[in-house]
This record gives structure tokens, sequence and C-alpha cells, in this order.
């Protein structure tokens, strides 16, 4: 696991602050985030990198944002809510995540697991996002260009799958890849989504459902 990212050289100044960062914070935990580790990470990590510069001034703000290919950088309290939600039932080593995107999910993750496996099916923004993880010095990630919804087989199996976008149903290929106790929190649906916690027993699988969200939904095949 890697230590939280905290160099002076990427705090930022004026609206990307340490003052801006905390107000962030707060309003996270006002809704609800209670997880210590998941606040430190996300307080400590320089979302404004995540944006074009244009867009750098909202980074604090609780909101999704463009980052271009149809693709949106998650509000900070869907990130929260979703690494808390995978982090539920203890540590874990090796975590899936379909939808590298701009990456700062993947830091996030990075900075709490052993490992992070993540797949994205846009070229560009894998290449950006890969820029990101060597400036953060974050060393723990593997990326894959490829099909998201085909997941990471060989891999696999992972104690551990977030999805960041939505697919109609969840793939099997998913499922599949999933370790016995494992925990995948995804998105599920179309004009209407659900969050949901699926869990890998004995029997079978555990469905869990948290709260209505909305993704951008969940493609199949690659762009270059």
């Amino acid at each position: 696991m890697v230590s939280v990212v905290n160099r002076v050289d990427l705090n930022g100044i004026g609206m990307t602050s340490q003052r801006t960062r905390q107000r962030l914070i707060q309003r996270l935990v006002d809704q609800g985030i209670d997880n210590a580790a998941v606040l430190d990470v996300i307080r400590t990590t320089p979302r404004h990198l995540f944006l074009d510069e244009a867009m750098a001034h909202r980074a604090y703000e609780d909101v999704a944002l463009p980052i271009g290919f149809q693709q949106t950088l998650s509000q900070p309290y869907v990130v929260a809510r979703m690494t808390e939600l995978l982090l539920a039932a203890g540590p874990l080593k090796r975590v899936l995540e379909i939808g590298t995107g701009s990456g700062y999910q993947t830091a996030i993750l990075a900075q709490l697991v052993d490992e992070v496996y993540s797949v994205e099916r846009i070229k560009q923004l894998q290449q950006k996002a890969r820029q990101r993880m060597r400036q953060l010095k974050l060393r723990n990630i593997h990326m894959s260009h490829a099909d998201g919804g085909m997941g990471w087989e060989e891999s696999g199996p992972f104690d551990g799958i977030l999805v960041t976008a939505a697919p109609e149903r969840i793939p099997e290929e998913l499922l599949l890849q999933l370790a016995l106790g494992g925990r995948m929190v995804i998105p599920v649906g179309g004009d209407v989504q659900d969050l949901q916690v699926v869990t890998r027993t004995h029997e079978g699988y555990e469905t869990e459902i948290v709260e209505a969200v909305f993704f951008v939904p969940l493609r199949s095949g690659k762009e270059r």
C-alpha cells in the first residue's frame, strides 16, 4: 500500500488550496462519509491535476466535471462513497477498476489497497492518466487498454472490483473474476441507475442496493 500523497509542489494555490480542500472534506462528512482513511486520501490528493487547466479552479467543488470524450471526473462524494463501500469489509490486496478515466479514482484506490488493475477503453484518456500516476509517484497501478466489460481475466481473481460506468446489467465476466468473499461496487441501469454492492459467497452472489446514482453508460470495444 502506498502512503498518502502529500508533496508541496502538488498542493496548489488559490481555489486549489488546502483550505478549499478542507471545505470539500467537511461537505463529505456532512453527507455521511465516515471512513477516516478515505477522507484523508481525498484531502491530500490533488484533484486539480486530473482536469484540464480551464476546469482546475472547480476541482474541489462536489460536482462531476468533464474530461473530454463524453466522459466525466466523478463527483467527490461518489468517489468517496464507492471507495468506502469497497473497503467496508476490510483491507483489500487486488482491486480491479473498470474505467480509468482521468485516473482520479485510480489514484485514490492506489493509496488504500495493495495493487490496482485499471482498465480503460479510450487510449488517450489512459495515456493522460498514466502520466499523472508517474507525477504522483504511484507505482502499484497496472493499466490495460481494453473493453472494460470483459474485465482483466488473466490478472484475477480480485478481492475488490469498482466500476465507474453503468451497464444495463452486471457483466457475467466481472462476476466470475470476483474472488470468494470479494466485493464489487457498481452502478447498474439505464435512465434510472442504482449503486449496488455485490458480494461473492459460497452460495453465489449477494446484492445490496445502496442509492440512486447517474453514470455514463458502460460501452464495449476500444478507442484510440
